[in-house]
């Protein structure tokens, strides 16, 4: 029987994400992956493995987030459907790149990585600033070679890709409403590829309770059903008040957070 405790920590976790993820437009992976990272350390699962199923997990929901925010930027015409078509070739081969790379890496190393993405992702919210838009988007190819750069990092540390892609779109000319909405529309498949790379990886691991390969099951049903849920009321929320300065406040509290994952 899985520990009630452990499942209400999770739903608050859910609520968490995906508030702030309406509210201030961050990715879950920031607080889901060093969460269920010590979740399942201190419920004795193997250290050696924690990090990569909470990645793994991360991935996972973003299967089911990232449709219902690809749905309400759809609507808005916001998604460029023909460049998510020359990014997402290169993004599924890269998102399987990515889960190889990061099943062979010790653990140390692949928190190590991660604290590096959340000093990146805290940066970008501390500035808030947009490259300017001095180029246009590469050719089928040169595009394609970008999106299995988002795939592989994003696979690593469990993300949607907004944090490459929306800069990269946005110096490209790309709009940045456009950008924001077709970062969402590809975030299904960096979320599918990679979670289906940490399945097949996972599948000779010795039996851990409640999970699949790498996947953590309990993390994954009710932190997906607890964000959906919230990511609307963030949204809202954030429509009726300045967020700038709560954004800024948030990457201070995930600088901390780089700081505690690498010293533990």
């Amino acid at each position: 029987m899985i520990d009630s405790s452990l499942v209400l920590t999770l739903a608050v976790l859910g609520v968490a994400t995906g508030f702030l993820a309406g509210l201030l437009g961050i990715g879950g992976a920031v607080l889901m992956v060093p969460v269920i990272t010590f979740l399942l350390r201190s419920h004795g699962y193997p250290p050696e493995f924690a990090p990569k199923m909470s990645i793994a997990t991360s991935l996972a929901t973003i299967c089911f987030t990232s449709l219902s925010s690809l749905r309400a930027h759809h609507q808005r015409g916001a998604v460029l459907w023909r460049l998510v078509g020359l990014l997402a070739p290169g993004i599924v081969i890269g998102s399987l790149i990515g889960v190889r790379v990061a099943v062979a890496l010790p653990a140390r190393l692949l928190t190590g990585l991660f604290a590096v993405f959340l000093i990146v992702s805290a940066t970008q919210m501390l500035l808030d600033r947009k490259p300017s838009a001095a180029r246009r988007l590469p050719g089928a190819a040169g595009t394609s070679a970008v999106g299995v750069v988002i795939g592989i990092v994003s696979a690593l540390v469990g993300a949607g890709g907004a944090f490459i892609s929306v800069p990269f779109m946005t110096a490209c000319n790309v709009r940045i409403h456009q950008a924001v909405g077709t970062a969402a529309a590809l975030g299904f498949p960096i979320a599918l590829a990679g979670t289906a790379g940490y399945l097949w990886a996972g599948r000779a691991l010795p039996h851990l309770p409640w999970s699949v390969g790498y996947l953590y099951l309990p993390g994954l049903v009710t932190v997906s059903l607890a964000s959906i849920m919230l990511a609307p009321v963030g949204a809202r929320v954030a429509h009726g008040m300045q967020v700038r300065p709560l954004r800024r406040v948030f990457a201070l509290f995930v600088y901390a957070l780089s700081a505690y994952t690498l010293l533990k």
